[in-house]
């Protein structure tokens, strides 16, 4: 996989986030691997399951506001593995993400999200910024 393909998929994961679509992203993390998902203050979710509920929950929340993020940047791990960190901006806060991506049937699939707050974040630029709504 290359690293310009985890970080398309990572432009998914946000968009997927912002539009609310559990089915979007149901579709990006792997059901083949093992999984761990991080959301900020949050205990640790193991497994495929307690993820994607937590999705749901998350998506649910008629209170949830809206997520961007700015400043993606991949890096290869090894064979099929890619790592694309990011800073997402969550109700005027700033956090730094780490979004694991494996290869799985051809596709760039989620092992691992991890999110929390970041003391000194870059600024985002025009040229870095997505608006994924």
């Amino acid at each position: 996989m290359h690293p310009s393909e985890a970080e398309f998929a990572n432009e998914a994961f946000y968009m997927a986030f912002s539009r609310l679509d559990v089915a979007a992203m149901e579709a990006l993390w792997s059901a083949r691997h093992e999984a761990v998902c991080l959301h900020p203050g949050w205990p640790a979710l193991i497994g495929r399951e307690a993820i994607i509920d937590s999705w749901r929950s998350i998506f649910a929340n008629p209170d949830q506001p809206p997520v961007t993020f700015h400043s993606a940047s991949s890096r290869s791990m090894g064979p099929g593995i890619v790592a694309v960190v990011c800073y997402e901006v969550v109700a005027g806060s700033t956090m730094v993400a780490t979004n694991l991506f494996v290869e799985e049937d051809g596709q760039p699939r989620l092992v691992l999200h991890q999110s929390g707050i970041c003391a000194r974040p870059p600024l985002a630029s025009v040229e870095d910024s997505l608006d994924v709504n």
